[in-house]
C-alpha cells in the first residue's frame, strides 16, 4: 500500500512525500532522492516491487520539483548545496530515530541528480551527515548518478562561464534547459509518459543549477580517504553504459577511486540508458532484482561507522574488474567548500 503527506522542513518549507510498504512489518526501510527527471510517482514498479518483498520505502520531492512545486516560479528553486544536503539531513534524522528503536536497517537510496547528492551527503567531509547528528546507514544504492553530464549533453563552456556570473547576481532566474527524451530510456511508453508529465519541467535556477556542477567537480576529485571518513557505509551503484545524460564513465571513475577498501558494488547494464528502473523490461527486471537482492541481503542488522570502520581489504563486486586508482591523493580536494 501507499500513502501521501508532506514533511516539513526546518525553514517551515512543506515537501511532498509519499511512502510504499507492506501492512505487516517492514525489514527494512529505504529513503529515496529524487531526480531532475523524476519525481517520487514516476518510479513505476520499482518501489511496489520493493515493498512487495518488505522493504519499505520513503520518498519525498525535494524543493523546486515534482509536487512540492506550487507555482511556476518555484520550479528548480532548490537553494544551494548547503540547502540541498540539509533538506536532505533533515528527512533522513527525522527516521533515523525509528529504524534505530525498530532495529530496523536504514538506506539510502538515490537517481540521477539524487544520486550524485546522495554521494555529496555522505562523503563530503562538511555534509552534515559527519555532524553530531549523523544517521546510522546499512547501506547507500544509488544509479545513473549525476557527477558529470555525458559529453553529448553538456552545455558548452561559454554558457557555463555565463551562467556562474549570472548566478551571483540572480541566483534564482530560471533556465529552461530541456531534455531530449529519447535519451529518458529505450522504453517508448516511458518517453511518451516524461514529454506528457508537466512535473517534469526541466527548470533549473542559476544557483541550484551551479550547486550541481560544482558537487560534480568536487566528486570527480574525491577518492577513498573520503569514502573512508564515511565509514565505509555499503555501497551499490548501477549505471547504463550507453545513458547519454550522466555519464557512466564517470561513474566508473569514482568507482575506482573508491574501490580500495569498504563494500563497493557496481553494476554495468549494458545497453541501457538513463532510467533503469523504466526501461526494456528484461533490464528493469534485473535492474530490480539487483537492487532488491543487495537490500535484503543488508538486512539482518544497521550497519554504524563505528562497526565497518575496521575494514580493510577491497570487497568490490563488479561486472567488470575495477583497477587501482593511480591518480593524485585527495589532499587539494578536502579543502573544497559546499
Amino acid at each position: 500500500m501507499s500513502t501521501e503527506s508532506t514533511f516539513t522542513l526546518p525553514d517551515g518549507q512543506q515537501v511532498y512525500s509519499k511512502t510504499w510498504k507492506m501492512e505487516l512489518s517492514e525489514q527494512s526501510l529505504s529513503l529515496s532522492m529524487d531526480s531532475v527527471i523524476t519525481e517520487g510517482n514516476t518510479y513505476y514498479d520499482l518501489f511496489p516491487s520493493l515493498a512487495s518483498s518488505g522493504i519499505e520505502v520513503r520518498a519525498f520531492d525535494q524543493r523546486g520539483w515534482g509536487r512540492t512545486v506550487k507555482t511556476k516560479k518555484d520550479r528548480g528553486n532548490t537553494g544551494d548545496t548547503a540547502q540541498v544536503l540539509s533538506d536532505m539531513h533533515s528527512f533522513i534524522t527525522s527516521t533515523a530515530a525509528y529504524a534505530q528503536d525498530t532495529k530496523i536497517p536504514l538506506f539510502l537510496v538515490g537517481h540521477s541528480m539524487g544520486g550524485g547528492q546522495a554521494l555529496t551527503y555522505i562523503l563530503h567531509p562538511e555534509s552534515p551527515y559527519h555532524s553530531a547528528t549523523k544517521p546510522t546507514l546499512a547501506g547507500v544504492l544509488i544509479w545513473s548518478p549525476l557527477i558529470t553530464l555525458d559529453p553529448s549533453s553538456q552545455p558548452g563552456k561559454i554558457t557555463i562561464i555565463a551562467g556562474r556570473i549570472a548566478a551571483r547576481v540572480m541566483p534564482r532566474l530560471q533556465r529552461y534547459s530541456p531534455l531530449d527524451p529519447g535519451l529518458i530510456s529505450r522504453n517508448e511508453s516511458v518517453t511518451k509518459n516524461y514529454e506528457a508529465d508537466e512535473l517534469c519541467h526541466d527548470t533549473g535556477t542559476l544557483q541550484g543549477l551551479k550547486g550541481m556542477l560544482d558537487r560534480g567537480l568536487w566528486l570527480e576529485e574525491a577518492g577513498v580517504e573520503f569514502y573512508e571518513k564515511a565509514g565505509y557505509v555499503p555501497l551499490w551503484i548501477g549505471h547504463g553504459v550507453e545513458d547519454k545524460i550522466t555519464s557512466f564513465e564517470a561513474t566508473k571513475a569514482l568507482v575506482t577511486r573508491l574501490g580500495g577498501k569498504g563494500d563497493v558494488t557496481f553494476v554495468e547494464y549494458e545497453g541501457a540508458y538513463h532510467t533503469l528502473h523504466a526501461e526494456l523490461p528484461e533490464t528493469t527486471a534485473k535492474f530490480t532484482r539487483d537492487v532488491s537482492d543487495w537490500l535484503l541481503a543488508r538486512c539482518p542488522a544497521p550497519v554504524s561507522s563505528e562497526a565497518v570502520s575496521g575494514l580493510g581489504e577491497s570487497n568490490v563486486k563488479s561486472e567488470q574488474k575495477v583497477a587501482a586508482d593511480p591518480s593524485k591523493t585527495d589532499s587539494e580536494v578536502s579543502k573544497a567548500k559546499l
